[in-house]
């Protein structure tokens, strides 16, 4: 893929080597990086994507949209629209349960902000429940068992309600309201965020934006709220998002038990981030002056992080460094040569045309697959699917990456990129990746689902009837796959 060095990595004070170094390490064992954009000293000086991602295609940032949406609250707060200490039930009373407990009425939006809410569950699927089309109620009417701001649980839920309260005060989603305020300023363009049965941007998850876009918000940050000249996020909002506001030191992992902030994590090593499911990463390391913007589909995302601890911070120097012809050559060929490997180009010609024009009905399934049917007689074999909002085809390359539109996510058109083979005389593989969110203007209303970024097909022919194995490798619920049956 493309990359881009405006500077090279040894005049901002880290070796080129460095960056190799952690690129080497996560080739070996993360599964899988898709973009890396490293700037220092406001230069950008290594950024790569793994094909079949590309530069210019919007990536799906889960909880990363957390962190734009404390931007939103605190640009809302500099503007006097509310306070951090204002009661929750003040926003809604429309929404209120028949009883308001002590612990509900003293919930406090900075108890939002800081995932101190009081609640024993993340609220997040009772919000996004299918058939349920209010959410707030929802969410006001689960119990609070602990006294807000003493308890820290991790609740999608808590910054939905930061969104709902936006839209209240303004008039205006927070697709909308940040747009004059935060994303024409940087220069984001066409981002996307999806929105709730009750027509709510989904505030916690749900925005979609490139990584380049990613890099400058984390750069803003960085900046202390200053872009062009212009100060876009007050300083003291600032500090108190990137700070420690709740005790999380019974987490797991070492990078999520340093305290959480207003939306925002805090790091180890004096860094902070915003960061989503599966390995979205804005990285600011003030220290450092630097700013790291990951995307990815890790099931781990610890790892990234150690791997930035073990390579690139120790590698950052206070001053430019001599020049390595050698190393920055190497680490370019590197960033131009990433890439997810693609399925190995292997033809099976007699099954390949005893199956061609052949369609296979598919039993009811949790995928609404009605039936498939193959074309291998084209250069391009031609995988079509119909499921229950229409046909989606699939054109998978052969030892390549294919890209293209396709609805077969229950007919929500994304674009794709496929790849497909023989694994042996009967069976023929298609490895897809969603490469981007959901492309319509009008996102559907959001149900917290498995989102898979990367999706097997095994179709296995047995005379007259088809055995097709449907295996998701990243998602909320793990590895899962199912076994469809069809017939001729």
């Amino acid at each position: 893929m493309k990359s881009l060095l405006t500077s090279t990595p040894e005049q901002q004070g880290i070796d080129s080597q460095a960056i190799s170094a952690f690129l080497n390490e996560a080739k070996a064992t993360l599964h899988y990086l898709h973009s890396f954009s490293l700037m220092r000293h406001r230069q950008v000086i290594a950024e790569g994507w793994w094909s079949p991602y590309e530069p210019t295609d919007p990536h799906i940032m889960f909880s990363v949209s957390k962190s734009f949406t404390s931007t939103a609250v605190g640009m809302a707060i500099a503007e006097g629209r509310l306070k951090v200490s204002d009661p929750v039930i003040s926003f809604f009373p429309d929404e209120l349960p028949p009883v308001i407990s002590p612990n509900l009425a003293a919930m406090q939006v900075q108890h939002l902000l800081s995932m101190s809410t009081g609640h024993a569950i993340d609220t997040t699927s009772l919000i996004f429940e299918p058939g349920v089309t209010r959410g707030t109620r929802a969410f006001l009417a689960v119990p609070v068992e602990h006294k807000p701001g003493t308890h820290f649980l991790y609740n999608t839920g808590a910054t939905y309600i930061l969104s709902a309260i936006i839209q209240k005060l303004t008039g205006q989603t927070l697709l909308e309201y940040l747009t004059p305020r935060l994303f024409e300023p940087l220069g984001l363009e066409n981002p996307s965020w999806e929105i709730s049965a009750e027509g709510i941007s989904t505030g916690g998850v749900g925005l979609g934006i490139t990584t380049a876009d990613l890099l400058k918000f984390g750069q803003l940050y960085l900046q202390k709220g200053v872009w062009n000249g212009k100060s876009l996020i007050s300083q003291e909002w600032l500090k108190a998002a990137t700070t420690k506001q709740s005790d999380n030191s019974a987490e797991a992992n070492p990078d999520w038990q340093q305290g959480y902030g207003y939306q925002f994590w805090v790091c180890r090593h004096g860094a902070y981030r915003g960061d989503g499911a599966f390995g979205q990463f804005c990285l600011v390391m003030p220290e450092q002056d630097a700013v790291l913007a990951i995307t990815a589909g890790l099931e781990d995302m610890q790892p990234v992080l150690n791997l930035v601890w073990k390579h690139l911070l120790p590698a950052m120097t206070n001053e430019p460094l001599p020049e390595n012809p050698a190393a920055h050559q190497e680490l370019s060929r590197q960033l131009e040569e990433l890439e997810i490997s693609p399925l190995k180009n292997v033809v099976n010609e007699t099954v390949a045309a005893e199956v061609s024009g052949k369609r296979f009905t598919i039993a009811e399934n949790d995928w609404e697959i009605g039936a498939i049917s193959f074309d291998f007689t084209q250069p391009d074999s031609v995988i079509t699917i119909e499921n229950a909002s229409g046909t989606a085809q699939l054109t998978p390359g052969n030892g390549s990456w294919k890209t293209g539109i396709s609805t077969i996510n229950k007919g929500f058109p994304r674009k794709v990129a496929t790849s497909g083979g023989w694994t042996d005389n009967q069976t023929y593989q298609i490895k897809l990746f969603f490469l981007t969110p959901i492309l319509t203007q009008t996102p559907p209303a959001l149900t917290i689902r498995p989102m898979p970024f990367d999706l097997t097909l095994t179709c296995r022919f047995e005379g007259q009837e088809l055995s097709l194995d449907l295996q998701v490798d990243i998602s909320f619920n793990g590895t899962y796959g199912q076994q469809l049956k069809g017939k001729l």
